[in-house]
């Protein structure tokens, strides 16, 4: 026969490895300098540049 656990003491570690979990996800999203917030929308800014540069316009097909 299994040993009887205590269902409120579950629910509030399984919350606890939760909330750990997700202020380990906060720290890696927004726990950066502002040098690095700008240097990484600046190298953000010039991909998006770089990739809108090397679009190739189609021409329009028109149906006759």
């Amino acid at each position: 026969m299994t040993t009887p656990i205590n269902l409120n003491k579950a629910r509030k570690a399984k919350a606890r490895t939760e909330a750990e979990q997700r202020a380990k996800e906060n720290r890696a999203k927004f726990g950066r300098t502002k040098s690095q917030k700008e240097i990484e929308a600046a190298s953000a800014e010039k991909l998006a540049k770089l990739t809108e540069a090397h679009k190739r316009d189609l021409p329009d097909i028109k149906d006759s």
